[in-house]
């Protein structure tokens, strides 16, 4: 299988959008970080919840099916080498768009968690969101709506306990430089993103769904 993601690791984990920015800081306050307590950080990426979850003094696991993210675990979300409720509580920031059975790694990070599961992601927006987002970045599978996710959380045994949005402004051209997404193919993403961009095209927004649920 290839893997698109170790190639763009650095890219990421410079990225501002995802070193920064308020939603990462309402991620961390619903991990409840405290000394001693346990995190898994699902499909790491660049690192930014981990880092921040050990800077409050957590002990943290990364886990990324791509070897360039340099997890601590190397595996896919919808298959976790861990046993159950193995940490207190199991994170994914901005990742769950590129799961390929979003269903059995939701239950995944249900079954290893002891406390709760806290989940940042992109909301559904429009088919034509959705086309560009494939377009621009092929690994991408789906967003879902607020009612989905309640759903796959609830299905795994979770009981929602917070629910935030977040609205997020990206740079165009940045973020698909971050896929290497040129020509042609960029140039159908601007007219696919046009519902949802400045009026300049330099940038667009979507809005990240944050959810906590608890172990029932």
């Amino acid at each position: 299988m290839s893997d698109p993601w170790s190639g763009r690791a650095e890219a990421y984990r410079s990225s501002t959008t995802h070193a920064t920015d308020a939603d990462l800081d309402i991620v961390v306050e619903l991990c409840e970080p405290a000394a001693g307590r346990t995190a898994l950080d699902v499909a790491t990426g660049g690192g930014h919840v981990a880092r921040r979850l050990r800077d409050a003094g957590m002990q943290v696991v990364t886990s990324d099916p791509a070897p360039g993210m340099q997890p601590d675990v190397i595996c896919g979300a919808e298959s976790i080498p861990f046993a159950d409720g193995a940490f207190d509580v199991v994170v994914s920031r901005i990742a769950p768009h590129h799961f390929a059975d979003i269903e059995t790694a939701v239950a995944e990070m249900a079954r290893v968690a002891a406390d709760s599961v806290v989940v940042e992601d992109t909301l559904f927006t429009s088919e034509n969101v959705e086309r560009a987002e494939q377009l621009r970045d092929p690994t991408h599978v789906r967003s879902y709506s607020e009612d989905e996710w309640i759903a796959f959380l609830e299905a795994a045994g979770l009981r929602i306990d917070r629910v935030e949005r977040f609205t997020k402004t990206h740079d165009l051209e940045d973020w698909l430089a971050r896929t290497d997404c040129v020509g042609e193919d960029a140039a159908h993403v601007r007219e696919l993103l046009a519902e949802v961009s400045s009026e300049d095209g330099a940038t667009w927004q979507d809005v990240k769904l944050i959810l906590r649920a608890r172990k029932a």
